[in-house]
């Protein structure tokens, strides 16, 4: 229990901390997802997507010298090119409703996919779906539907894919939390950015398009706010406990509106925001009870 306690208590010195890295992790990801918009669709989805991940090898490559000496299994390399493959079709998706529907409903909508993954733990991990959390997803499924308002408003292929992107995405985090047993988190980001990168390619060849240098220049620097964002809330995990930095994810909501209507004109929607309110608590929510369980889990075993 002492060392159970240890732990709590190092991370619970440095909320303050936490919090900073997530609002600062959170700015970056709202910053990748405005310089996507402002990309708009002059380059294929596919293309930007593939192009992205191209120019953030310049930024996870070296990490190949860290992970040398890993050696995973034939099966892990097999959950590696699967989970590639999920997440290159959600990139694709992601970069395509990032042109047909407004920063705020792609932010919103992005929230659904914590509340897949518990949906998917419980269908194929066979994970327990505790009435509480059973009613949180139920709660952020009423704030999709309050984004969407279908039958009241005209929906596009954008929501669509958006939909199918955390779908994918979810997929994805579910591989992702399977492969962790066996690589390091290292190895894992690595080969997710290599192994989409490839998965990308195909596509990205088959609707290719000449790009100028400025839209390359754009790409890289999206591709850098995707890898400084991951870092970022990788170290808000470890200043602080997810109690702490999960709730401050919300904010991304907000800087989402107000991009959207700062820089793209996009008039601010009270209905996205009510339901991605409501989806953003639904997840806090279940982070939380994730939380708890593990930590009373862990109790049990050290008792």
């Amino acid at each position: 229990m002492n060392a159970l306690n240890t732990q709590a208590i190092a991370a619970d010195q440095r909320p303050v901390i936490g919090v900073i890295w997530m609002v600062v992790a959170g700015l970056l990801f709202v910053g990748l997802t405005a310089g996507v918009k402002h990309m708009g669709s002059d380059i294929p989805a596919a293309q930007s997507a593939f192009l992205r991940y191209f120019l953030g090898l310049i930024f996870v490559l070296p990490m190949l010298f860290v992970v040398r000496n890993e050696r995973p299994s034939l099966r892990v390399w097999g959950f590696f090119g699967l989970r590639g493959l999920m997440h290159t079709f959600g990139v694709i998706l992601w970069f395509y409703a990032m042109t047909r529907i407004p920063l705020a409903e792609v932010s919103a909508m992005g929230y659904m996919s914590p509340v897949f993954i518990s949906i998917g733990a419980a269908v194929f991990l066979g994970e327990r779906l505790r009435m509480r959390r059973l009613a949180a997803v139920a709660v952020a499924i009423i704030g999709a539907m309050v984004i969407l308002r279908p039958g009241l408003r005209e929906l596009n292929d954008g929501h669509v894919a958006m939909l199918f992107t955390s779908m994918f995405f979810a997929l994805s985090y579910m591989m992702a939390k399977r492969t962790s047993r066996d690589a390091s988190p290292t190895m894992v980001v690595t080969m997710l950015s290599i192994t989409v990168t490839i998965g990308l390619a195909p596509f990205a060849f088959a609707v290719w398009v000449p790009v100028s240098g400025a839209e390359l220049l754009w790409l890289l620097m999206i591709a850098g706010f995707a890898t400084a964002g991951h870092y970022c809330m990788t170290f808000a995990f470890a200043a602080a406990p997810i109690t702490v930095t999960q709730p401050v994810t919300a904010l991304q909501l907000v800087w989402a509106v107000s991009l959207g209507a700062l820089l793209f004109a996009e008039p601010v929607d009270l209905w996205v925001v009510a339901g991605g309110a409501l989806i953003v608590l639904a997840v806090v929510f279940i982070a939380l009870r994730e939380h708890q369980v593990k930590l009373a889990e862990a109790r049990e075993l050290i008792i």
